[in-house]
């Protein structure tokens, strides 16, 4: 088979490979670059095949957008209170794979759509890509570069559950939720919802608004409810989000991306800063669990289970989902017509769900808000190991453990000398450790090999400004513009950052899931999601390759907007100015 030669090959169409691919094609608009989307249209999680009319945004309107391309406002219908209908950002990302042109082509032009990627390997020095295209027909092609951005939401969690064969009836993961008949349908009427985060507590809000009648089942044997906070108003929200991406919010929590400065140190390593810090924790925790009222709703809502809704830790060490509400009365819906059980499933019969409990729950469709797993099933195991991607544990050699093993012990102390509150979380649930860690510098770069760049394999809620700092990183690293620090160096970052996440037993903490501020002890499903701290404006500019970027930020004190310091101060000119010799 003849192998089609490409300069550079993304592998993915969400929103970080398309700001991978503009911003290659800024600097290189005549390079032969194509992209690998497995699904029929652009966007990953925000494409039309995935989107329903019921799917919100969890962003405000004016941050959830490139910066080179503002969104149009939706019509007041299609907004609650800050976020919007998801089905807009399909279409501003359809619209804008159309806008953007090089060398007389569009992105979508560059775009091979419904193409599986089965396979990638080096061989003498250059990526090979086997796969199949939308004609059901056997392509390869060959690249010296290669962008990874298949992301973190596209291959579903599906739980095992023991009888299934004997169900029958659809098991449906959130992720084909929205062109399954599970709301239209008159036949399917007892729906159960598995999973305890956002994706499943809106599948469970949708179904009682259709008309179901819902159980939502959260399994003992982990993590316990999400914490979910009401939606603020637009005002606030967005005034919110610029609040949280700067250093100053950011310092409130135990990071090792906030700097060492005197306000941190005052703060995490002295008695009275611990204090300050411990009663702001508190009192979100007050107002979370306030807003819920999960144990004085009444009869009714304690019949139907309610309460069990109630975090099982506190906000800041939280190891649970989290989201936003952002439909009308959820509570007061969830309370008066779910049935909530916090159990684990013993087995499955037909038309029926029988839990450890004993009890049996009548169920027409099983809907999965279980989460998800990376999208690199297309590396061997090997190929995995090289490049320092998830792989199963004991993959490593002997050699590799230990020394990832004094590597991260040395990170411990650092952590916890830097942050001595962790030292003591509370009881948790921990879920056994089934695969290694990522291991890229700066969350993009593989140890050993500068011809792949990995993006987008973070989660963070101002994800389109991150994933435009990312493609400029990635832009200037592929093509060996970025003066990288000794290997030995960058190994100790790479344990440094991983232990700030996930610690021993004895001390696990881990960035939020939101990209926020949390310090979590989970052992969950995200563990080795390689969550992005972003607290602030500045740690996103700092991992670009431009002189005296640090300088520039500080001096406007750390008080602009992620999407105003990358228009105001990064423009494509000064970019390829500043990219060090």
């Amino acid at each position: 088979m003849e192998l089609e030669k490409v300069d550079i090959a993304v592998i993915g169409a969400g929103i970080s490979g398309i700001a991978a691919a503009k911003f290659y094609l800024d600097v290189h608009p005549h390079c032969k670059l194509v992209i690998l989307e497995k699904d029929r249209s652009v966007g990953g999680v925000w494409n039309s095949q995935r989107v329903y009319d019921t799917f919100y945004t969890q962003s405000p309107l004016g941050t959830w957008e490139y910066s080179d391309m503002p969104m149009q406002e939706p019509p007041k219908e299609d907004m609650y209170e800050a976020s919007f209908k998801a089905k807009y950002t399909s279409h501003y990302l359809e619209t804008y794979i159309d806008r953007c042109v090089h060398a007389g082509r569009t992105l979508r032009e560059r775009i091979e759509y419904n193409f599986k990627v089965h396979k990638i390997t080096k061989v003498d020095g250059e990526w090979t890509i086997s796969g199949q295209d939308k004609t059901g027909e056997t392509r390869m092609l060959k690249s010296p570069k290669l962008i990874v951005a298949s992301g973190l939401t596209s291959v579903p969690n599906m739980p095992i559950l023991p009888g299934q064969e004997r169900f029958r009836n659809p098991i449906i993961h959130q992720k084909d939720f929205g062109k399954s008949e599970v709301l239209s349908s008159s036949t399917l009427k007892h729906i159960t919802v598995l999973g305890a985060a956002k994706s499943a507590a809106d599948l469970v809000y949708d179904c009682v608004e259709a008309g179901k009648a819902v159980t939502w089942i959260i399994r003992r044997a982990g993590t316990g409810p999400g914490v979910f906070v009401l939606s603020p108003s637009r005002k606030s929200a967005s005034a919110a989000y610029s609040i949280g991406t700067l250093r100053i919010l950011a310092t409130l929590t135990p990071s090792l991306l906030n700097g060492d400065s005197w306000c941190n140190r005052l703060l995490q390593r002295s008695w009275i800063g611990r204090k300050v810090l411990t009663n702001t924790w508190k009192k979100l925790d007050k107002d979370i669990v306030a807003e819920g009222r999960f144990d004085n709703r009444g009869d009714e809502a304690k019949k139907n289970g309610f309460p069990k809704l109630k975090p099982h830790t506190p906000f800041i060490w939280q190891n649970q989902g989290a989201g936003l509400i952002n439909r009308p009365a959820f509570w007061d819906t969830v309370a008066k017509n779910v049935q909530i059980y916090h159990e684990d499933i013993e087995t499955l019969d037909t038309g029926v769900i029988r839990l450890k409990d004993g009890e049996e729950i009548p169920a027409d469709a099983i809907l999965c808000g279980t989460g998800w797993i990376p999208s690199l099933g297309f590396f061997d195991n090997d190929q995995l190991a090289k490049l320092g991607l998830p792989q199963p544990i004991g993959s490593y050699s002997p050699e590799q453990a230990e020394m990832w093993k004094q590597l991260e012990e040395e990170a411990d102390r650092t952590v916890l000398d830097r942050f001595p509150i962790l030292a003591k979380p509370p009881d948790h649930y921990r879920e056994p450790i089934t695969t290694t860690p990522y291991r890229l510098y700066n969350n993009i770069a593989p140890l050993l090999d500068r011809s792949v760049a990995v993006v987008g394999h973070v989660l963070i809620a101002n994800y389109f400004h991150l994933s435009e700092c990312q493609a400029i990183w990635a832009t200037a690293y592929l093509d060996g513009k970025v003066n990288m620090p000794p290997l030995e160096e960058r190994k100790k970052d790479v344990a440094l950052f991983h232990r700030a996440q996930r610690p021993p037993p004895s001390l696990e903490v881990e960035t939020d899931c939101q990209g926020q501020f949390t310090a979590r002890i989970s052992s969950g499903r995200s563990l080795h999601t390689h969550s992005v701290h972003v607290g602030n404006v500045s740690t996103l500019l700092e991992l670009l390759p431009l002189s005296h970027s640090y300088k520039v930020v500080k001096g406007h004190g750390g008080l602009l907007p992620v999407h105003k310091i990358v228009d105001e101060l990064y423009p494509l000119e000064q970019y390829l100015e500043r990219l060090p010799v």
